[in-house]
């Protein structure tokens, strides 16, 4: 069988994290339940009405395309966008055309073609023969993120949209929730075949791209991954059987695990684009806003800075790394640790301990000041673990309760102290297990075990 090259574009969908909706005073909330309430004359297009610009959702799309390295206007302007259907209340959708607010730059390796900014839509609920239309979701601000052709494979555009994901959160500009449907993801998928000649198949740079086709509204990076693998065996088949491929529109079926044809794929004179009318062009660098536009730690900066630390295991750093809380709050204990060689023994806490308490209440975090104690003085497990979830350092065992504690296992179990002065090393466990036990887990064990050696001499 001919080998087959697999292309890979990604159009990704965010929705961003502002008060109000990208051209009115709306509240902006993805977490409403009550249906047509987060509405005004202006997102509903009522005659007479006018948008105006969110400038916190232009400042976000700007913090990503500086993030990625991407070119920023100076001059843009906003589009309308024209297509029917009932979740368009305007009978067109505000968007970006020629102008967007960030051309080029790089992400995860990927190269980027735009990232620019628009108004999502409503959403649409089907029951039987019944269609809804709640228009909360209806001039949201949405981030449109646009990348080249040069995904080859369905784990690189997997591992691409996470790592958006991680920078929207990162910088603050959106929670990318795929199920909520924060972020949604578009894929553009052709293959084409490929022969012996390299300078054949590749044209500046680039193989030589096959039929496109767009699987649309795919929401989980599962989904991502297993709609390219297929769509990618489908094309494959086809044309090893002498076929063609169609340029269109498929859907995505989760539980099948299949595309599905939905309609021919629209060109970009289809939407007759035009600047919308309502709405100024801006010149950004006017604007003092966006000229001296701040990043924070980013997350592949992270990355180093935790490998550098030479201990954490990349599984460790990509749990800090995603968790934006947690890995603050390693960062603040590191700096009140003043013991060399604790911040080990911080991490396998916050780990271990402290995230799995995270997943049953995602906004806890531990005492700052108890967390640095418990670490410090090298709390027993039990004790540790209390003195974490409660905000008060436990009870310790003395010096003097752990020479009587020591004294007691070593009069209970003479046949185990036999074993261990014969060289029976593993019998040491064994006193400092009953020892343990008989402190109620207050005693530390490595402390314990230096008073049992102490009393055998």
């Amino acid at each position: 069988m001919p080998e087959y090259q697999l292309t890979v574009g990604l159009e990704i969908h965010a929705e961003l994290k502002t008060q109000t909706k990208m051209f009115c005073a709306c509240r902006n909330n993805a977490d409403e339940r009550a249906p047509n309430v987060n509405i005004c004359p202006v997102c509903m297009a009522h005659p007479g009405t006018l948008p105006v610009i969110n400038k916190e959702a232009v400042h976000k799309v700007l913090l990503v395309g500086k993030a990625a390295g991407g070119a920023l206007a100076d001059y843009t302007e906003f589009d309308r966008k024209n297509y029917f259907y009932p979740d368009i209340p305007k009978g067109y959708q505000i968007s970006q055309y020629q102008h967007p607010l960030v051309s080029g730059g790089a992400l995860a390796g990927v190269a980027l073609t735009r990232v620019h900014l628009e108004e999502d839509t409503a959403r649409s609920q089907h029951s039987g023969e019944k269609s809804l239309v709640d228009y909360n979701r209806a001039g949201v601000p949405l981030m449109e993120l646009v990348t080249e052709p040069v995904i080859i494979s369905a784990g690189q555009a997997g591992t691409f949209a996470k790592e958006l994901q991680l920078l929207l959160r990162c910088l603050g500009a959106g929670e990318a929730n795929m199920e909520k449907g924060e972020m949604r993801v578009e894929a553009n998928i052709s293959v084409a075949r490929v022969s012996g000649d390299t300078e054949i198949n590749i044209k500046d740079g680039k193989f030589v791209l096959g039929t496109k086709v767009e699987v649309k509204n795919l929401n989980s990076f599962r989904s991502v991954e297993r709609a390219i693998a297929y769509e990618q065996a489908r094309q494959v088949e086809l044309l090893e059987k002498g076929g063609t491929v169609v340029q269109e529109t498929r859907g995505w079926e989760e539980i099948k695990g299949v595309t599905f044809s939905q309609r021919k794929k629209e060109s970009s004179h289809d939407y007759r684009y035009f600047p919308d009318p309502d709405l100024p062009s801006l010149r950004l660098g006017e604007i003092s806003t966006f000229r001296n536009i701040e990043l924070p730690e980013l997350p592949w900066q992270k990355r180093g800075r935790l490998a550098g630390l030479g201990f954490l295991q990349t599984q460790d750093i990509e749990q800090l790394v995603g968790d934006d809380e947690l890995c603050g709050f390693f960062d603040r204990a590191a700096l009140q640790l003043k013991k060399p060689g604790l911040l080990k023994v911080a991490a396998n806490l916050i780990l271990n301990y402290v995230a799995g308490i995270r997943k049953d209440k995602p906004a806890w975090l531990p005492d700052l000041d108890i967390f640095v104690q418990v670490v410090e003085k090298n709390l027993p497990a039990p004790q540790a673990k209390s003195s974490i979830l409660s905000g008060e350092l436990a009870a310790v065992a003395d010096n003097a309760t752990l020479v009587e504690v020591a004294r007691g296992v070593v009069d209970a179990n003479p046949t185990v102290v036999a074993e261990y002065k014969a060289g029976k090393e593993q019998a040491m466990q064994f006193l400092v297990g009953q020892g343990m036990k008989a402190s109620r887990g207050s005693a530390n064990p490595q402390l314990l075990c230096e008073a049992i050696q102490k009393i055998l001499g």
